[in-house]
């Protein structure tokens, strides 16, 4: 009797303790380094009803938008290693200045830091919700996360998440059409075998030039700016 007392306790503490695992294993609180200093600087920039916002993480800020789009009213609002929560906290920087477009492309660090996908999710619809409450007026067109090649070292956390890279943006055309919304379906334009286009990265994850020069034509061409 003892002893099944004791394997019985036993048991109930692994189940414990793995389920405490899977629920601490993500952290809404995560802030990359340079966030603070980042957000300080787009404080400081002054905003305008003209400008056309591109709002994420390193693959958002990788790049000059002015100088990829050729137009002025183009703002990077990219900040590395970001995630859905970091963009809610920082959004109203975003909507105060009641922007004419906003482009959105975040949630890959979210996936590689194993935040569920319905939280990921629910995150889209409250950026959605808060730029539709703060600047009523301002185009909305979220884009699909894209495409990872683990051929390409070293960004090993993003890599063996196709599944929830698949998940995420299966969600998120639904909350388009919910919300009524643009999506802009990136991710297949960047699929060559399964895996990100090899001439389209340096390292897997994060794009080259050709990629940019890629997702600018997308844009382009869609007529979304």
């Amino acid at each position: 009797m003892l002893k099944n007392k004791i394997t019985g306790a036993l048991l109930f503490c692994g189940v414990s303790l793995f389920t405490q695992a899977q629920t601490s294993a993500w952290d809404s609180t995560y802030r990359p380094g340079s966030y603070q200093l980042r957000v300080d600087q787009f404080n400081a920039f002054p905003n305008s009803s003209r400008d056309i916002i591109f709002l994420g993480n390193s693959i958002t800020a990788g790049i000059d938008w002015e100088e990829l789009l050729q137009n002025p009213a183009a703002k990077n609002r990219g900040i590395s290693g970001d995630i859905t929560f970091g963009v809610l906290e920082r959004l109203h920087e975003v909507t105060e200045g009641k922007p004419r477009k906003v482009f959105i492309l975040i949630g890959t660090n979210d996936i590689a830091r194993n935040i569920p996908d319905a939280v990921i999710l629910g995150n889209y619809k409250r950026i959605i919700r808060q730029i539709k409450k703060e600047s009523p007026a301002t185009k909305i067109y979220f884009q699909t996360v894209l495409p990872v090649n683990s051929e390409v070292p070293p960004k090993k956390n993003h890599y063996g998440k196709d599944a929830h890279i698949a998940a995420v943006n299966e969600g998120l055309k639904k909350l388009g059409r919910e919300e009524a919304i643009t999506i802009i379906d990136l991710h297949p334009h960047f699929l060559k075998e399964g895996k990100l286009d090899k001439t389209l990265t340096y390292d897997g994850l994060h794009l080259n030039i050709n990629g940019y020069k890629l997702w600018a034509t997308i844009l382009k061409d869609g007529k979304y700016l």
